[in-house]
């Protein structure tokens, strides 16, 4: 059997989003999961404030929670986004490193909820939160 870390690797290499967002997996725990994302000037959403544009942000934070969910207990043999819904706080700080942590809280037969934060060098307010559900598919 592979080990979550690696499932999780796995899963994150096999996206070819997460592999131009340079995403890289930090940490990952039964039904969690840290992710982080350099700051990297193609990236930038406005030339003017330099900040990180809000699609980058949120294919980390769905990255994040489809990694919590493949690392839960129940272990998952696929999964796939059904609803994400994010709450953009303030503009994430130009050059810093994104960190998004996923915690999927609670799994059914057959989906998983999820919730997420991602944040930069500050850590007091969050740059976005998401809540999101996500198909649990078994063999």
């Amino acid at each position: 059997m592979v080990d979550r870390a690696t499932l999780a690797r796995q899963f994150i290499e096999a996206i070819p989003h997460a592999r131009a967002l340079g995403l890289e997996l930090v940490e990952i725990a039964e039904g969690r999961a840290v992710i982080s994302m350099p700051y990297d000037e193609k990236l930038i959403g406005d030339p003017e404030t330099r900040v990180i544009h809000g699609g980058a942000v949120s294919a980390l934070l769905d990255t994040c929670c489809g990694a919590a969910v493949m690392s839960h207990p129940t272990q998952p043999d696929a999964t796939a986004t059904i609803d994400l819904r994010i709450d953009y706080m303030r503009a994430a700080t130009p050059g810093q490193t994104l960190v998004a942590t996923a915690e999927c809280y609670h799994v059914t037969r057959s989906v998983a909820f999820v919730r997420a934060t991602a944040v930069d060098g500050r850590t007091d307010v969050p740059v976005a939160s998401a809540a999101a559900s996500f198909t649990a598919e078994r063999r």
